[in-house]
C-alpha cells in the first residue's frame, strides 16, 4: 500500500513450499499456474487427448482428467502417449473419487503416466475404510514419486470431521454460526489429511491443498485461514462457479481478493461451458485474471472503449474483437519465435474524445472516427503517429502493422 492509502499492486506472494508437477513448478515463489479440466469421457482416448491439447494450446499449464472406472484408468497411458506424439508434454492430473485406491493398484501404468494425483478426503472411504484406503493412494504416490493434491469440497465434506467440529463447537461458551463451523471443518479436513499423508511417507513438498466452496465470501475466508495455518501450496478455485458472466464474475471476485493478498499458487476457473462452447474459455478467463492484475502476461491485451452516442457504428467493436482474437490465435506461433511479445499492448478506440490519448499509451493504438468525425483512423506506434488508415481495408492493414511490430520489436529466440 502506498503512503496515500492506495494499493500499489498485489501483496508479496505467501511463501509456500514448492511442488514439482511434471515440468511445472507450483509454489515457492514460482508464477501462479493456470489449470483446467477436461469434460470428455476419459475412456475415449482420442477425444480426451484432443481436448487436453486444445486446453494446453489455450495456455493451460496443467490439465486434470477424470479417472472414475477401469476403462478410464486403462486409457490414461495412451492419452499421454498421444499427447507426446503431438509434442505436448502437458502434465496430466488424475482426479480420483471413491475407488482411486483400487484403480491405481490394479493399473500401475495409470499411476506412472500421471504427473499428479488428486484425492478428496471426503469420499476416499468411510468409517474404518477411510484411513487404509487413503494410505493406499499415498503409498502409490510415494512409489511413483507423484505429488498429491488433497482437495476438500464442501459438497463432499468428510462427515466425521464435520460432526467432530460441530460437537466441539457446541461446548463453547459462545458457539460459532453454522457457516463458521463448516469453514473450520473444511480447513481441518485438509490440514489433518496432509498430516496423515506425511505420516504415511509422502514428503511435505509433494502436497498441494485446496478447499473449494461455491460462495465468494466463504472461499475468501477459508483460504485466508488455510494460508495462515500452513505453508503448503494452495490451489484456488470457486467450485461450481456457473455459466457465462455469473461464473466469470464470481470466480474473479473471489480469486482477485486472494491473489491481491498474495494467497494462491495455482488456479482453475470452474465454468460451465455454454452449449457447444469451448472448454478453453476457462483457461482464457484464468489468464486474464492474472494478466489484468499484473501477476503474469500471456497474450497481448486490447484496450477498447465501451462505446457511446458518439460511436453509433459498430465498426470499432468488430475491430477490437477481431484483433483480440487474432493476437490470441497467433500467440502459440509468436511464443515459439519471439521473447516478450505477450507484454505488447494494443488499443482500439471509437472516437476523438479519448481515442488519440489512449492510443498513445499503448504499443500500438488506433483511433477510429466517431459519428460525424472525419473518416480517418490515425495509428500510433509507441506513442508516435505513424500512419492514417482509410477505406474498407482498415482491419487487414491494422493486423499487418501489428505483425510488423512483433517482427521488428521483439528479439527472435535462438535456434
Amino acid at each position: 500500500m502506498t503512503n496515500d492509502g492506495f494499493l500499489a499492486g498485489p501483496s508479496p506472494r505467501q511463501l509456500t513450499r514448492q511442488v514439482k508437477i511434471g515440468r511445472v513448478r507450483v509454489g515457492g515463489g514460482a508464477p501462479v499456474v493456470v489449470q483446467s479440466m477436461t469434460n470428455t469421457d476419459t475412456a475415449d482416448v482420442l477425444g480426451t487427448a484432443m481436448q487436453v491439447a486444445e486446453l494446453a494450446r489455450a495456455g493451460s499449464e496443467i490439465v486434470r482428467i477424470t479417472v472414475n472406472n477401469e476403462e478410464a484408468a486403462r486409457a490414461v497411458p495412451y492419452i499421454r502417449d498421444r499427447l507426446l506424439a503431438l509434442n505436448m508434454d502437458v502434465p496430466l492430473v488424475g482426479d480420483f473419487h471413491y475407488n482411486g485406491h483400487t484403480l491405481l493398484a490394479k493399473y500401475p501404468a495409470c499411476a506412472e503416466a500421471l504427473a499428479k494425483l488428486r484425492i478428496n478426503p471426503g469420499n476416499v472411504g468411510a468409517g474404518s475404510k477411510r484411513d487404509p484406503q487413503f494410505a493406499a493412494i499415498v503409498d502409490i504416490a510415494c512409489k511413483y514419486d507423484k505429488p498429491v493434491r488433497i482437495g476438500v469440497n464442501w459438497g463432499s465434506l468428510d462427515q466425521s470431521v464435520l460432526a467432530r467440529i460441530m460437537d466441539e463447537n457446541a461446548t463453547l461458551a459462545e458457539p460459532r454460526d453454522a457457516g463458521a463451523v463448516m469453514r473450520e471443518a473444511l480447513v481441518v479436513s485438509a490440514l489433518e489429511s496432509a498430516v496423515k499423508a506425511e505420516e504415511y511417507g509422502l514428503p511435505g513438498d509433494r502436497i498441494i491443498l485446496s478447499a473449494k466452496v461455491s460462495s465468494v465470501q466463504d472461499l475468501i475466508a477459508v483460504y485466508r485461514d488455510l494460508a495462515r495455518r500452513c505453508d503448503y501450496p494452495l490451489h484456488l478455485g470457486l467450485t461450481e462457479a456457473g455459466m457465462g458472466s455469473k461464473g466469470i464474475v464470481a470466480s474473479t471476485a473471489a480469486l482477485a481478493v486472494l491473489l491481491q493478498e498474495g494467497i494462491g499458487d495455482t488456479i482453475r476457473i470452474s465454468l460451465t461451458p455454454e452449449p457447444g462452447g469451448s472448454r478453453a474459455q476457462e483457461v482464457v478467463v484464468a489468464q486474464e485474471i492474472l494478466q489484468t492484475m499484473g501477476l503474469r502476461a500471456f497474450t497481448p491485451m486490447v484496450t477498447a472503449c465501451p462505446g457511446c452516442g458518439r460511436t453509433t457504428s459498430t465498426y470499432f467493436q468488430e475491430l477490437a474483437s477481431g484483433i483480440q482474437d487474432y493476437v490470441r490465435a497467433q500467440m502459440p506461433v509468436w511464443r515459439e519465435q519471439y521473447d516478450g511479445v505477450e507484454n505488447m499492448t494494443l488499443a482500439v478506440m471509437g472516437c476523438i474524445v479519448n481515442g488519440p490519448g489512449e492510443s498513445k499509451h499503448a504499443n500500438i493504438g488506433i483511433s477510429l472516427p466517431g459519428t460525424g468525425e472525419t473518416p480517418a483512423a490515425p495509428v500510433f506506434v509507441d506513442g508516435v503517429k505513424t500512419v492514417t488508415l482509410r477505406g474498407d481495408n482498415i482491419a487487414a492493414e491494422f493486423r499487418a502493422i501489428v505483425d510488423d511490430y512483433v517482427a521488428t520489436k521483439y528479439v527472435k529466440k535462438a535456434g
